[in-house]
């Protein structure tokens, strides 16, 4: 299996597909200001306290205050309060973490009416984005996380990924870590730190160790609470940092400065694949040329076709993911309704998987798979389903078939669901129902054309139109687009996008910027 990562830079958003023998497994969109990503560390203050849910609601500047139980305050939370006031005290010299004190471990069986009080300043850090009506959900148990290990604050405990099973490797490991952690941080080794030498290690704990005391220097240098005082890295490395492997064949990304970021990245962490983050400069939107559009289109939406006419309905709700499965119009194996049944839900299981990561589907997930008599097959769908998930990195858990013939799924949240909108909206009447002649199309982009290169001066510019209106464009010895071209100039030039409704048109300069040429009148 070949894996390969593409990366779409917009102006308002990115985009970060992963393929898996060229096939769309997982997709993350997001805007390019999005701000509570999982991993952000605040400076809040605690806003309501719960005594009823043993929790409180604290400010970091989202419209819904977040929530942050006595459970998740931590063992070191006193000692983060302890040293934070000390921060506080000089604003102009940092008092050196390496001679904080560390308090006893807050009990668990604590109440949060006598640990917080309203008003009070808390170091915290986003460990579930947003959803629906739910604000952020906080801890108080910082860390940063690298590609090999994760530094935890105020923890001199050093851990290793169960996933290491040579007791060899694991004594080295925590041998070598011990010889290189400061004072008052703990460290926990990931799994992909298995076989790494003492120098790559030492690097990546320099790197993390500069964002715990920028973290704590911007903190001593302002005063406006609530604050963000580390932000994760950008969507495209982090998601490198947790999927990155040696498998990848290629990195393509069509913005040099996120290329310059990644390629920067994965110099650190892997030097000798360095070579396949690979800038894409070709005229075509990245996507269509990988064939991702298509994908994301078909794969999106309430209703999934997978294999010979049979089809998944997927519906969401507040509380769960409804899954249905129905063999549509297929035709009945020859060996009888039940080997049809089997043949229909193991195909479901393996779109069903994919799905779940490519939505990033999280909490509960019920299937409702086509009913069969036999036992060993329910066991054998079951199964099946097993071995697809063990791809998800999310943490999952899957309970055989019920007596109803129904699959429950719990599967890790930590944002919203991907859910991309496939319907398209008119681009020209915006749903009221009237446009202009469309044979007429063609004559208003040349209107836009002519004031774009006459009135404005623009001569060099990319219009993106849906492939058919390209198709038309350009059919024909003088075509269109060389008519245009003859008229305003050499620098028009006619982009296909798989993206773009039927009558919806783009402009871009030369440095591939938006230009926006809408006019109201045009809805009219």
């Amino acid at each position: 299996m070949t894996s390969e990562v593409v990366i779409d830079v917009r102006d308002k958003e990115i985009s970060i597909a992963l393929l898996e023998d060229k096939r769309l497994v997982e997709y993350q969109n997001e805007p390019r200001s999005a701000s509570f990503s999982v991993g952000n560390i605040y400076v809040a203050k605690v806003k309501k306290l719960m005594p009823g849910l043993n929790a409180s609601f604290v400010d970091v500047g989202y419209e819904r205050d977040a929530f942050l139980h006595y459970l998740d305050l931590g063992g070191q939370f006193n000692s983060y309060g302890k040293y934070l006031k000390q921060v506080e005290a000089d604003r102009k010299k940092l008092y050196p973490f390496s001679k904080a004190t560390r308090l006893p471990d807050l009990k668990k069986d604590g109440s949060v009416t006598q640990t917080l009080t309203i008003g009070q300043e808390v170091l915290v850090q986003v460990v579930k984005e947003p959803i629906s009506t739910k604000g952020p959900r906080l801890t108080c148990e910082l860390s940063f996380a690298g590609r090999y290990l994760v530094l935890i604050p105020f923890n001199d405990k050093v851990s290793v990924s169960s996933k290491i099973k040579s007791g060899e490797e694991r004594a080295r490991l925590k041998q070598l870590i011990h010889s290189i952690k400061p004072k008052n941080f703990g460290i926990i080794v990931r799994t992909v730190a298995e076989g790494r030498r003492v120098a790559e290690l030492d690097t990546e704990l320099k790197v993390l160790l500069k964002r715990w005391d920028d973290a704590i220097a911007k903190v001593q240098k302002t005063q406006k609470r609530p604050q963000l005082i580390f932000e994760e890295t950008g969507r495209a490395v982090a998601m490198l940092r947790d999927l990155f492997d040696p498998t990848y064949e290629n990195i393509y990304i069509n913005n040099e400065e996120v290329f310059n970021e990644v390629k920067q990245y994965v110099t650190l962490i892997a030097p000798e694949k360095a070579a396949i983050v690979k800038q894409y400069t070709g005229n075509v939107p990245i996507f269509d040329n990988f064939n991702i559009t298509k994908q994301i289109k078909s794969g999106f939406g309430k209703a999934v076709n997978y294999k010979h006419g049979a089809y998944l309905i997927i519906e969401h709700t507040e509380a769960l993911h409804v899954v249905d499965v129905n063999s549509g119009n297929r035709t009945r194996s020859e060996n009888g309704q039940e080997a049809n049944a089997l043949e229909v839900n193991l195909g479901a299981a393996d779109e069903l998987a994919r799905q779940l990561r490519l939505r990033d589907m999280g909490g509960i997930i019920v299937v409702d798979f086509i009913d069969m008599n036999v036992a060993e097959d329910r066991q054998l769908l079951y199964e099946r389903m097993c071995k697809n998930m063990q791809k998800d990195r999310a943490r999952h858990n899957i309970l055989p078939l019920s007596k109803f013939g129904l699959m429950q799924i719990t599967r890790q949240r930590v944002r919203p669901a991907m859910d991309v909108n496939v319907d398209e909206t008119c681009p020209t009447c915006f749903g009221k129902g009237k446009i202009k002649s469309s044979f007429l199309f063609t004559d208003q982009l040349e209107g836009k054309i002519d004031h774009l290169v006459n009135k404005i001066g623009i001569t060099k510019f990319y219009l993106h139109v849906h492939p058919y209106v390209a198709a038309y464009i350009n059919q024909g010895i003088v075509s269109l687009k060389r008519k245009w071209q003859l008229r305003y100039g050499w620098g028009v030039h006619i982009i296909p996008s798989q993206k773009l409704a039927f009558l919806q048109y783009e402009f871009y300069d030369s440095k591939k910027e938006f230009i926006d040429m809408k006019e109201e009148i045009e809805t009219k």
